[in-house]
Order: C-alpha cells, then structure tokens, then sequence
C-alpha cells in the first residue's frame, strides 16, 4: 500500500518539473527576440536628412570575429609618450572603443555608456582587462586624450585601478585606418557639417589581439559584457558560475547579445529533474524499509504473556 502513493508522487514531481521549465524558457526566447538590436550605424546630430541614406550605407561595424589585430600600431598615449597597441595586450582581454575626443554627441554616450556598465561589474580595470579608446581623427592629440582620460578615470572612481587599467591614445592615418580596418570599423567625414559620420558600439578582443565579441549602440548590458570579457579571457577571469550561464547562454553575431539557449536550459531543467526524482525515490525508499523493519513492541509483550500461560 506504500509503494502506490509513492509512484504517483514521483509522477507529479515529474509533471510539475516539466510544466515549470518550458514557461520559463519561452519567455526567455520570447525577451531574446524582443530585444534584438538591429543597425549600428547612427548619424551626429544636424546631418540633412536627404543625405542620411546614403551616408549610412558607407558606415557600420563588418563583424571580423576573430580576425588579428596589428599590435606593432604606433600610437601616443595621454602622456605624449609613443607606445604600440601591443602594449595593451598579452595578460589580460581588452576592451576598444573607437571614438574622436571632439565629438559633439555620440562618442561620449558610447565612452559613458561603457564606463557605467564596467563600473557594474566585479572585473576591475588594470586587473582584470584593460580599456583602450583610440581616437579615429588624426588631427588630435594628447592633450584631447588627457582631457577625456582624467574625466572617465574619476567617472570609474573607486571600482578599481583605472589609473592603470585606462588608456586613451592618438595616432597618425595609418595606424588609425589599420586598426578601424580590422575591426571593421566603417566611418567618414562629412566636410559639409565638419562632423564624422560612425557606428556605435565597443570592441572585446582577446589577450592575443583577435576580435572576440561586438557589442552595439550606446549602452551595454552589463551581463554581456561580463560573458565578453570571460569569453575572451579563455577562462583566465570570471567564476564557475560564469562557465554555466556561458553553457545556458549564446553570443548572437546579428544583434551583439547573448541569448537564452532554450534547448541547453532545458537539458539543465530535465538533469535537475531527475536528479531530484532520484533523491526522492531513494529517500521514500529509505522510509519504507525502516518501517519494514521496525520492530513492533506489542507483538514482543503478547508472546512472552502467551508463553506465561501456557
């Protein structure tokens, strides 16, 4: 008689497991479709609108993942001292952001928005990564990089040693057209409105200088990023929590996100399932033994009194 009301509760436990897995990851393919972010190219602010169009089919981010970054650039850091780009890699992933100091608008949402979401996360600069922004108008210099450089540095404040982990360079047209080339960074001037016309977004690359993750727009979600820089790491940063939200978790070249994997998840869903199932069978089944073999008093008095009388 123990045995049934044990079965049908595995049953339900299985039914309810299953019933509340799929809700879930539903919702979550749902919110990764409704997030999609499509187009990268944005314009400045005063472009006539009869020359959007054709302005925006000249600029954009082409996707080079994994394509090798020339690290023997030369370029002139905030200090006015000549360094290569290589001098920003080799231990730790990098995170680029391609901008011009003078920008009227978008360049400083881009370097804003990026500061705040490293400022979210527990990685800190100069230990964990490094934060190069390199400026595509070569007619800058050190003292527009400077500038920037001490207004982000305090902006990051005490979240770690971006004296360190902060670097804002300039450079001459050839290092800057190699280094936007590779990345596949697609910008120009438009001399009408003496502004550039640029994508948004920043650039992970790996230790070794290879393109790793593009994340667009203005503002970047902290939780990509954070997958970014793990990613590009090669597991040298991050935690094993990191290595199982990666597992459940896939970067989208078309959007620059990462998404639920519904079918990952519900491997997960199903393996705890089990397991739980496992752990409950084997606990009723431990119940149902002990009871088994417990040893009934009464049935010890009435022999020994029967015994007695005879």
């Amino acid at each position: 008689m123990k045995a049934e009301p044990t079965r049908l509760a595995v049953v339900s436990l299985a039914v309810l497991a299953l019933f509340t897995a799929l809700p879930g990851s539903a919702r979550a393919q749902n919110m990764r479709s409704a997030s999609a972010y499509s187009g990268t190219a944005t314009l400045e602010a005063g472009m006539p609108a009869a020359e959007s169009t054709d302005v925006l089919k000249q600029i954009g981010f082409d996707q080079k993942l994994d394509a090798q970054v020339p690290l023997d650039l030369p370029f002139v850091d905030s200090h006015g001292r000549a360094v290569k780009l290589g001098d920003y890699f080799g231990q730790r992933p990098v995170v680029l952001a391609l901008v011009y100091y003078d920008c009227p608008m978008l360049c400083t949402q881009v370097m804003n928005g990026a500061v705040a979401s490293l400022k979210s996360l527990s990685l800190q600069a100069g230990k964990d990564y490094e934060f190069v922004v390199v400026s595509f108008d070569p007619r800058e210099g050190p003292a527009q990089a400077a500038e920037k450089r001490a207004i982000y540095v305090k902006d990051y404040g005490s979240h770690g040693d971006a004296a360190d982990g902060f670097h804002f360079l300039t450079g001459q047209e050839p290092a800057i057209k190699a280094l936007t080339q590779a990345v596949g960074f697609r910008y120009l001037w438009d001399p009408r409105i003496k502004q550039f016309a640029h994508p948004t977004g920043i650039v992970v690359i790996t230790p070794t200088g290879h393109v790793a993750r593009y994340l667009f727009g203005i503002e970047y979600s902290p939780r990509d990023l954070r997958f970014s820089l793990v990613e590009a790491s090669h597991d040298k940063i991050g935690t094993p929590v990191d290595d199982l939200l990666l597992y459940c978790y896939h970067y989208n070249p078309e959007t620059g996100k990462y998404g639920l994997l519904t079918m990952r998840l519900l491997r997960i869903a199903g393996t705890l399932t089990v397991l739980a199932m496992g752990s409950f069978i084997f606990i009723m089944w431990r119940m149902e033994r002990r009871g088994t073999h417990r040893i009934d008093p009464g049935a010890g008095v009435g022999s020994a009194a029967s015994g007695r009388k005879a």
